[in-house]
């Protein structure tokens, strides 16, 4: 393309947008605004917080009358934890617009956060007034309520769900909750028994109806129950807890052990776990580990009396006898009448030599407990705990359960939750695409590499364009600068005179408007960029992953992608005809032919992908993922292995997944 028809091109672009401004400045600035709004949208989508926020600001400040903005905003501060602004943020956008549902439910979740009950109830009451028919926020009124005390109009609201809703399982689990804390245990059990009639798959309820057998001192009843709710949650740390508390109240102290083993996997820093464990240890005789236990617990409570005189007593049986006398110590300037813990210092002294001091606590023991037959260690008290706040010397020796088994409350939420949370160990990885951000992976030390990439970046000698299957969030001070560079390469471009010269600058600048999510412009600049230039491959590709982005967030908004999803495959279908040995590309197009479902393009593109590289991990994982859905099993787990042998540990818990299955 020549100079003249470039400078053509670009100067009818301009002549467009005078002509639109002069013409409609008002509805240039309302769309101005609405596009801020939904590239904030679209970066909060892909958990972008910090990012979304500033569009959002934008938008608040051009338009400060709207609600959106604001409470898009406040979703932003949710996800990260500010509960305070995004209270103040739903309460601005209320206030600008009071019959938005969701503006309500999202300031009760915050309300909930700051234990401010009674005002969530009032947001949950408000919301219901508009939409009666929503569970969630019934559901979540009635914990409120709960929480709040307010025990008969809970029960009250729970026969109105249940009418309402009878196949809803949770409802009776609430009023199993309310009748517990009312002290009716026949009704809470007949509650939990008709809740799990309905729904015996929720782990939560069988926990719940574990909690008072162990109550009954039921205890293999409660260890059954427990053992369903550890097979449908097998990540929750308090049912190993109690599961270990069951075994042990039936001498299965080998299953007790490996339940806070697993319990302390999945939560080191379970208080329970390490003091029950220290206690276990030190009846087995594993002392040393079992001081280990208490130096683990006197770190989270340097006064603990109980833990204190338990490691006291490990130190003396492995013959730290001056570390002992210091724990002992501590304990009897608590409770100087503790004539157990005299006589063990007593020992202590006398295997030191020091005899005066022996004989003072001797004599103490003496004086205080005539009667008593003291010298031999109690074995660990079987069937009797003692609650953690019951800090009585004399049952250094019972196993300790919390103080109140309180119910943990899962409140409802449409909201898309955090990655952690909302990807399963079972999705796809994501399509390669250019950045400016090296990627940081300290297990795959090396970055990854594409000959037309590394002729860009020698030609450009701009910015470095690395590859990418991860897009980082972005801090103020990136972002900041993301927005400057974009400036500076839109004054090069309106001041550049040769065709030669703009596409590359097209291009950089589209990397850039990715990198802060907006894929509009990105878009747009790829495709002026393949009108100068129809044989750029790395054009395509990045259109293919923008337009890829924007139908991702699309469909979670209820549009049909079809037509767009078709776009992106026209891109990586044009991308390799000109880029034929880019396993990158073929990556990429497998897994568009994946997320269609259409498995046997998808294996035909990984397996092209490989052969060009074999050293593409994603690949690896995403056709073994891929052949487990078109249920060839085994393969699939072969694939997988490779990925994990490549540093995609992600791998080896699908592996054990499916091959469970």
């Amino acid at each position: 393309m020549n100079s003249k028809l470039l400078r053509w091109i670009l100067l009818s672009l301009v002549l467009q947008c005078s002509m639109f401004n002069a013409q409609c400045s008002k509805c240039l600035a309302q769309f101005n605004t609405d596009r801020l709004v939904m590239i904030g949208r679209s970066a909060l989508y892909y958990e972008d917080y910090v990012l979304s926020i500033q569009y959002f600001n934008q938008a608040i400040s051009m338009k400060p009358w709207l609600y959106e903005p604001w409470f898009f905003r406040g979703v932003a501060k949710f996800y990260l934890d500010d509960f305070r602004g995004a209270e103040s943020d739903c309460s601005e956008a209320i206030e600008r617009n009071p019959y938005v549902v969701s503006a309500y439910e999202l300031r009760g979740l915050c309300r909930i956060n700051q234990k401010k009950y009674h005002e969530a109830v009032q947001d949950y009451d408000r919301a219901l007034r508009y939409n009666p028919d929503n569970q969630g926020l019934w559901h979540n009124r009635i914990l409120c309520l709960i929480q709040e005390k307010n025990y008969d109009l809970a029960l009250a609201q729970i026969d109105t769900m249940s009418a309402r809703w009878s196949k809803y399982a949770r409802a009776y689990a609430m009023q199993a909750e309310v009748y517990l804390l009312k002290q009716d245990t026949a009704r809470a059990v007949k509650s939990l028994d008709k809740s799990l009639e309905i729904d015996p798959y929720d782990g939560g309820i069988w926990a719940e109806r574990a909690v008072i057998s162990l109550a009954r001192q039921k205890w293999k009843e409660g260890e059954e129950f427990l053992t369903k709710s550890i097979h449908l949650m097998p990540k929750h740390p308090g049912n190993y807890i109690n599961r270990a508390m069951a075994r042990f109240n039936q001498n299965n102290l080998r299953g007790a052990m490996a339940d806070y083993d697993t319990a302390l996997d999945l939560d080191p820093n379970n208080f329970l776990g390490h003091y029950n464990r220290g206690l276990l240890r030190a009846q087995v005789g594993d002392d040393n580990r079992g001081i280990e236990d208490f130096d683990f617990v006197l770190k989270l409570e340097p006064d603990n009396i109980m833990a204190l005189f338990n490691r006291a007593l490990l130190l003396e049986q492995t013959g730290n006898l001056r570390a002992a006398i210091r724990d002992y110590s501590k304990v009897i300037e608590e409770y100087p009448n503790f004539w157990f813990g005299l006589q063990h210092r007593a020992s202590c002294y006398r295997r030191l030599g020091n005899n005066k001091q022996a004989e003072l606590d001797e004599f103490r023991i003496l004086k205080a407990q005539m009667d008593k037959r003291f010298g031999k260690q109690p074995r660990l008290s079987k069937k009797q705990m003692r609650k953690r706040s019951d800090i009585d010397p004399d049952k250094y020796n019972q196993l300790v359960v919390a103080d109140e088994q309180e119910v943990e409350h899962e409140y409802k939420s449409d909201y898309r939750g955090r990655v952690q949370n909302r990807k399963t160990d079972a999705s796809l990885q994501p399509m390669y695409g250019l950045t400016f951000v090296r990627p940081q992976n300290v297990i795959k030390t090396d970055t990854p590499f594409e000959n037309s990439v590394d002729a860009f970046n020698q030609a450009s000698g701009s910015h470095t364009v690395y590859l990418s299957c991860e897009q980082p969030s972005v801090d103020e001070g990136r972002m900041k600068r993301t927005f400057e560079y974009i400036d500076s390469l839109s004054t090069l471009i309106d001041n550049t005179k040769t065709t030669q010269k703009v596409a590359p600058l097209l291009l950089l600048r589209a990397i850039a408007y990715g990198s802060i999510q907006n894929f509009d412009n990105a878009i747009d600049d790829l495709s002026i960029c393949l009108q100068i230039d129809s044989t750029s491959s790395l054009a395509y590709w990045q259109r293919a992953v923008c337009q890829a982005k924007i139908n991702e967030f699309n469909a979670s908004e209820g549009t049909n992608v079809d037509l767009k999803t078709a776009n992106v495959l026209g891109d990586l279908s044009d991308a390799i005809k000109l880029a034929p040995h880019n396993a990158y590309l073929y990556y990429n197009r497998g897994n568009l032919y994946a997320q269609r479902s259409d498995y046997n393009r998808a294996i035909s593109d990984y397996s092209q992908a490989l052969t060009l590289n074999q050293a593409l991990a994603e690949a690896w994982y995403n056709r073994g993922l891929v052949k487990i859905f078109a249920k060839h099993i085994d393969e699939g787990i072969e694939d997988l292995s490779k990925a994990g042998e490549l540093g995609l540990y992600q791998a080896y818990s699908v592996i054990k997944k499916y091959r469970d299955k």
